[in-house]
């Protein structure tokens, strides 16, 4: 938190004085301090354990639970008073400003919310009310979106005021982090309607299937974390044989994601073309070395070789089950838009989408990277590549999605790669650079 910039403070601080200055107007005397009681514990076991998502860094509180059950319960003064426990969390990790802002955007969220079920018209709590379950599920929604919006955009303003994030990233991600937030958000209307005939008993209920639904998201969390490490495992792979791709695979993963939050394609497609990114080239461990690395022009059986590699990359990682869509990109990368690509020549709209989209990524990276027999060429000669061969190489549409991307994101040219000390020879040929197609022989004679 020291190394805050100045303007992540300022926003901080804003914060946390304007949630001071709201639990100040609350009216004490008003407020059931039992209910308050059980329900500032049940928060507190439950913000200790925060559940990790999917979202890599993304963690939730439990907490949600208890904080949405206050806003039924004990209305919007309540409920801020009891986003305040988040300063005793059990995180011990947290520094003491972290603890305070977090505090402060709990009881923000929980006091909108709170205004938001009263103007929809939320009853409040009555125990001996066999039907207010009935009507409570309308502005409770309402009031759990509030409350994870609130939460959700405090929490990104100083990501994003301390350079942590971008709101580009920050909006890709929302989506499951506003699933997941209101997943746990749910459990406290299930605490507020158990609550008459047992009471406290009822938050004590509730921690079963809270920690159930936590254990599962870490199920989820530990098989994507696992998904990565094969991915990652494949490309060193092809990595070592083909050392001057060295960071190629993870930037045309990068570049192609970047593409696919431009077209819109829903966050599921999104992480599977980051997958067909990184494993596009997969299929050059069955391509022998010499070829890989040959200096000179190739004979038709070299040539051929190369043409076999997206085939060989679907049949090395076909049986991965979670690549699903992810396999069209991998087999047809090198496929062009006039046809002429390979291995089985489709043109226009029989591409598939992730074959176009991965196609413009790789051929940029490729231009934008050193090799052995030219320097990388600039991001703008590279740009007037693609802009050249849109609509008989590439898609068009890829190709301009691409460039906006790249106008908001940027992109860091990697540096030159270093042969390693046993490389008996380099290539004098990228595949995958429009600007210098492969040179192949026959019967002696170069074409």
């Amino acid at each position: 938190m020291r190394e805050l910039p100045a303007a992540a403070w300022v926003f901080v601080g804003g914060v946390v004085a304007l949630a001071a200055g709201l639990v100040a107007t609350v009216p004490l005397t008003d407020l059931d301090w039992t209910t308050l009681a059980v329900l500032a514990v049940l928060f507190l076991v439950c913000d200790s354990r925060p559940a990790q998502l999917t979202v890599e860094r993304a963690r939730v509180s439990l907490g949600f639970a208890a904080s949405l059950a206050g806003v039924v319960m004990l209305g919007p003064g309540g409920a801020a008073l009891l986003g305040l426990s988040a300063v005793v969390t059990g995180q011990r990790m947290f520094a003491p400003v972290k603890r305070l802002f977090n505090a402060a955007q709990f009881a923000l969220g929980g006091y909108a919310a709170g205004r938001v079920f009263d103007a929809l018209g939320g009853p409040r709590f009555h125990p001996n009310e066999a039907a207010w379950v009935e009507h409570v599920i309308g502005p409770f929604l309402a009031a759990a979106v509030t409350f994870v919006l609130v939460n959700l955009a405090l929490t990104g303003g100083v990501l994003v005021l301390s350079r942590q994030a971008t709101l580009g990233g920050m909006a890709a991600q929302s989506g499951q982090l506003v699933l997941g937030c209101l997943g746990y958000s749910m459990f406290g209307l299930l605490i507020a309607g158990l609550w008459p005939g047992i009471r406290a008993f009822a938050a004590v209920l509730v921690l079963l299937p809270l920690f159930i639904a936590r254990w599962a998201l870490e199920q989820a969390h530990d098989q994507q974390r696992s998904h990565a490490a094969t991915l990652a495992s494949l490309c060193q792979a092809v990595e070592t044989k083909d050392y001057y791709t060295r960071g190629h695979s993870e930037r045309v993963s990068r570049g192609s994601v970047m593409i696919a939050r431009q077209i819109g394609m829903r966050p599921a497609r999104v992480e599977a073309i980051r997958y067909a990114g990184m494993l596009h080239d997969v299929g050059k461990l069955g391509v022998p070395t010499t070829v890989l690395q040959k200096d000179g022009p190739m004979t038709e059986q070299e040539f051929a070789a190369i043409q076999l590699h997206p085939m060989r990359g679907l049949e090395i990682v076909r049986e991965i089950g979670f690549l699903d869509e992810a396999l069209a990109g991998i087999m047809h990368h090198h496929e062009k838009m006039n046809g002429r690509g390979y291995p089985m020549g489709l043109a226009g709209d029989e591409i598939p989408e992730f074959a176009r989209v991965i196609s413009v990524a790789d051929a940029f990276d490729a231009m934008t990277s050193t090799r052995s027999y030219r320097a990388a060429r600039g991001i703008d000669e590279a740009v007037a590549e693609l802009r050249r061969c849109a609509g008989d190489h590439f898609d068009p549409v890829i190709v301009d999605a691409f460039l906006t991307a790249l106008e908001r994101e940027g992109w860091e040219p990697p540096g030159p790669v270093a042969a390693p000390g046993d490389a008996a020879q380099t290539t004098a040929q990228d595949h995958d650079d429009p600007t210098a197609p492969l040179r192949v022989t026959r019967d002696g004679a170069a074409r």
